[in-house]
Order: C-alpha cells, then sequence, then structure tokens
C-alpha cells in the first residue's frame, strides 16, 4: 500500500522494534511484525499484532517490570 504517512514510499512485510513506555515502565519488544514503509521506514501494525503488544506489555507492568527488552511472541 502506499505510504499515508510520507505519501510516496509503498509498505511491505518486515519485522521492526516497537518501544512502549508508561508511568516509568519501558518494554521494547524486539522482531515484530508489520508493513514497513521503503521511504519513510513508518511501520503500521494490524489489530491482532497490537493487541498482543498492549496484552503483553500489560503483563510486564503486572509483574513490575521497570526495563525490559524481550523478542515479540504472537501468540503470547
Amino acid at each position: 500500500m502506499k505510504c499515508p504517512i510520507c505519501k510516496h514510499g509503498e509498505t511491505k512485510p518486515g519485522l521492526t522494534t516497537v518501544t512502549l513506555e508508561r508511568g516509568g515502565m519501558a518494554v521494547v519488544f524486539r522482531g515484530v511484525p508489520g508493513e514497513v514503509c521503503d521511504n519513510c521506514g513508518e511501520t503500521f501494525h494490524d489489530e491482532a499484532v497490537t493487541a498482543a503488544l498492549l496484552r503483553q506489555a500489560e503483563e510486564a507492568a503486572a509483574a513490575g517490570v521497570e526495563v525490559d527488552i524481550r523478542r515479540f511472541a504472537a501468540a503470547a
């Protein structure tokens, strides 16, 4: 698809790093699948990936994590 951010690039499947921060906690997910713009690098994630990211971040927060770097697990 045409990138809605830069309006010049095309998005292609790829893996990215996503950092989520809240209230002094930071969780970094590596290897997150998404559509990545070949021009500006903006990444778009589908609903299932977004839900999994948020669920895993909530689990980390509940465990008292302050800083965590982890590999994304789609089925977690």
